[in-house]
């Protein structure tokens, strides 16, 4: 499997004014390739693929001297990076292209990787026609290993991204005594099924002032003005600050359920969908759900765990002991039961998201098994809940 492994790097003044100008190269053959597609379809009503736009390159540069220094690959990646876009734009998955400024096209890729030649210097990393740039490694890796380099420039510091391929773990034998099932919301980012709730810090709102006040000192600068400039770094540090608290405490939250927990049961939500809400879009951006699914996930994989994302339906509402459904609108935030169940109404649902996770890979087993057909009730799983008077008794 393919893990990506972030480090900072350290760039000379020389490096670094390399780094820039091959990043306006990438940038205006990006633009280039786009008005290129676009007018050639406007032309002859056909779009020009990948490979045709790889074709022309070779004159391309000869046409341009200046794309002298930059190497084959990261400029062959631009064209993958178009195509890539327009692949997004047909299959719905983003909107139509656009010309990128130098805001937004902050990365090169190097897509071919050599070991010797790109990490023979230890403790850094060789770009043709740019040198040996040093790299803060925080954790080791292995270079024979790595398939891909990307650089980025990201709020005023230079970022190495590596495509590392790991060795997938052996499968290991999993229990229903550590198995859990996850809700997720806003006031707190995860509830578990084992009643353990994960607070949401609220990192965005707590600092919503400050970057406020930096965004009007923003609109005051002059365009084109370093003053300028030097205030968008100061707000886009203070947003990657943000980004990195959630990334952070995120990675903990995933790190803790995996390795406790041999089966990871987590609602399917369409975020998308609710994102247009936007009496909500801000908090639901702000806890960051989809990352949270994202590294359960791949920590679960590379652990030899299991994953399984279930329909939400309903596992607000059903009870947790009894099964039947409960009406109660967000405002409620404690389930109650003719049965007698009273629990916080996150890890209720929290529960019945576990128990139908578990619910479908009975389904699979007994089809891998048997190949049956049998259809399962509410409350039939693989193996019996541990510790349900624990989770049932919180008040």
């Amino acid at each position: 499997m393919m893990i990506c492994q972030h480090f900072f790097i350290e760039p000379t003044k020389e490096q670094e004014e390399k780094l820039f100008h091959t990043l306006y190269l990438c940038r205006k053959l990006y633009n280039y390739s786009l008005d290129q597609r676009i007018k050639h379809y406007k032309e002859h009503d056909k779009g020009l693929t990948y490979r045709k736009q790889q074709n022309m390159l070779p004159k391309y540069k000869k046409e341009h001297t200046e794309y002298k220094t930059a190497q084959s690959q990261i400029l062959q990646d631009v064209l993958r990076r178009l195509d890539r876009a327009y692949k997004n734009f047909f299959e719905g998955r983003a909107k139509y292209p656009k010309f990128k400024d130098k805001y937004h096209y902050t990365s090169i890729t190097l897509p071919q990787c050599e070991a010797k030649r790109n990490f023979g210097k230890e403790g850094y990393v060789y770009i043709k026609n740019i040198g040996h740039i040093k790299i803060k490694a925080h954790k080791d890796f292995d270079p024979t290993k790595v398939k891909t380099i990307n650089i980025k420039y990201h709020a005023g510091k230079w970022y190495v991204n590596l495509s590392v391929e790991v060795e997938e773990e052996k499968e290991k034998s999993v229990t229903g005594e550590k198995a859990i099932g996850i809700d997720k919301g806003i006031n707190s980012i995860a509830a578990t099924s084992d009643g353990e709730l994960y607070l949401n810090p609220r990192w965005l709102q707590k600092t919503e002032k400050k970057l406020k006040r930096l965004q009007r000192q923003l609109s005051r600068k002059k365009k084109g003005s370093n003053n300028r400039e030097k205030q968008k770094k100061r707000l886009a540090k203070l947003h990657e600050k943000v980004a990195n608290q959630r990334r952070d405490y995120l990675h903990k939250i995933s790190y803790n359920i995996v390795k406790n927990n041999d089966i990871i049961c987590v609602e399917d939500l369409q975020v998308k969908n609710m994102m247009k809400n936007h009496k909500l879009a801000k908090s639901i951006a702000n806890v960051g759900w989809g990352m949270l699914d994202k590294y359960l996930q791949y920590k679960a994989e590379k652990e030899g765990k299991i994953f399984i994302k279930v329909n939400p339906a309903y596992t607000s509402q059903r009870c947790s002991r009894c099964g039947k459904i409960v009406e109660k609108d967000l405002s409620v935030r404690v389930h109650k039961c003719e049965c007698g169940l009273e629990i916080d109404r996150d890890v209720n649902a929290a529960i019945n998201i576990l128990h139908e996770g578990l619910r479908q890979l009975s389904i699979i087993a007994i089809f891998c098994r048997e190949g049956s057909s049998r259809s399962y009730a509410y409350g039939d799983y693989v193996r019996p809940v541990v510790n349900n008077s624990r989770q049932l008794s919180m008040k």
